[in-house]
């Protein structure tokens, strides 16, 4: 019976900064002599503290790790994760994720992920990213050619990990490694789970292709059909029937109050993730990370899947647009629904319920709400799902950009 996972996440920020006027960028130069040791091991402790109540609510938990930014404070998830797999019990523990374009050595990622699988006794979920453009200069890596390096690494892990026999030697364009043999080997066989991060329908084709986890981060009703369309699409190419319900996953920001003064109050709160993303041209738009129309698009103002643009609009319009749901139980529950039938359905929700200044206390809050109230309706939504019967009605939800049937949801926000 299909299902609809949610998994809590947060990108442990360290939002205690100067004035925005008083730095040019967020990421990649943003002196570190603003971010208090003391302070900050409050703030992983806090956000490990979350993930582990998470884990007793019956969450699943998502970690992620970015690089010489104040926005995400985690230069290594599968350290924190390493910590995770050992505190919680029942939680699958999603990674998304390693940047392999990044890392040199993909053997290291596979033997990093192995070990947190068995440690974790099989609850690894293991994703890879190319990595957001401002982080080429953090990695001294030139961005290049990125998204060729991450499936050829990923060929490499996935052989790492399901090679028993010995040790074998491989030769690609990027990598080369001899003596691959890796202690110890996954406890999930063949391999744990392996999800990819897409941000257009064309870059969904490998992804289907090995029939992975396509996960989407705040595409909005604008961009998500074409992107969960183009991987069903390719999935029934590849595998010859329709693509399981969760192998699709949406990322969005979710915050539920006991009443719409506390929703927006909250919600807000969580608005810090994207109107704090300060970063100039050259950082979110270096020269070979995008091809060059899609690279002239960004030099235009359009917002592409990594490059900070049209980050800074007000609540009411993100949660038009689908990347932030708010409100109370109901309300949240009907915005989710109307965004899941929209977009064909998925089976993750990817909840992203802390940002900024977003205290722990309120934080529990929302997400007990959300586990209560919001969860079960979400599941039994998603048990109910047929692919034929999704499709059909969706012939009469015509394509929009801001998708009016969330408009009576949002309309609590002044």
């Amino acid at each position: 019976m299909p299902d609809l996972k949610t998994w809590f996440f947060t990108e442990d920020c360290y939002p205690d900064l100067p004035p925005q006027e008083t730095y040019e960028s967020i990421r990649v130069d943003l002196p570190n002599k603003y971010c208090e040791p003391e302070n900050a091991s409050r703030l992983y402790n806090q956000y490990l503290d979350l993930w582990c109540a998470a884990d007793e609510m019956g969450l699943e938990i998502m970690i992620n790790e970015h690089h010489q930014t104040a926005t995400c404070m985690v230069p290594a998830a599968p350290i924190m994760l390493g910590i995770l797999a050992r505190q919680t019990k029942n939680a699958r523990l999603l990674i998304l994720g390693n940047p392999l374009p990044n890392r040199n050595q993909p053997v290291r990622v596979a033997e990093e992920m192995a070990l947190i699988d068995v440690i974790s006794k099989g609850r690894l979920e293991c994703g890879f990213v190319r990595s957001v453009p401002y982080e080429a200069a953090a990695a001294n890596i030139l961005p290049y050619k990125g998204s060729e390096r991450l499936w050829e690494a990923h060929d490499l892990i996935m052989k790492a990990w399901t090679t028993h026999d010995g040790p074998f030697s491989f030769e690609g364009k990027w990598y080369h490694h001899r003596q691959v043999n890796i202690w110890p080997r996954p406890f999930q066989q063949p391999h744990p789970p392996v999800w990819i991060t897409t941000g257009s329908g064309a870059s969904t084709e490998p992804v289907a292709k090995n029939a992975h986890v396509a996960a989407v981060f705040l595409a909005g009703y604008s961009r998500v059909r074409p992107i969960f369309d183009a991987y069903r699409k390719n999935y029934r190419k590849f595998h010859g029937k329709h693509a399981p319900l969760d192998r699709l996953a949406y990322c969005g920001l979710i915050y539920v109050g006991d009443n719409e003064r506390n929703a927006e109050a909250g919600a807000n709160q969580l608005m810090w993730y994207m109107q704090a993303n300060k970063v100039p041209e050259h950082w979110k738009n270096p020269p070979g990370y995008h091809p060059p129309p899609i690279s002239a698009n960004v030099l235009r103002g359009a917002h592409v899947s990594g490059s900070g643009a049209a980050y800074s609009t007000e609540l009411k319009e993100h949660m038009r647009r689908g990347n932030v749901f708010a409100g109370t139980p109901d309300q949240v529950f009907e915005q989710i629904k109307a965004f899941w039938e929209y977009s064909g359905g998925f089976g993750h929700m990817l909840m992203m319920g802390q940002a900024g200044h977003l205290s722990e206390k309120n934080t529990l809050r929302s997400m007990n709400l959300f586990n209560d109230e919001v969860y079960p309706r979400l599941r039994e939504l998603a048990a109910a799902w047929d692919p034929e019967e999704v499709m059909e009605k969706r012939k009469t939800m015509p394509d929009q950009d801001h998708a009016d049937i969330n408009n009576l949801a949002v309309d609590f926000v002044r």
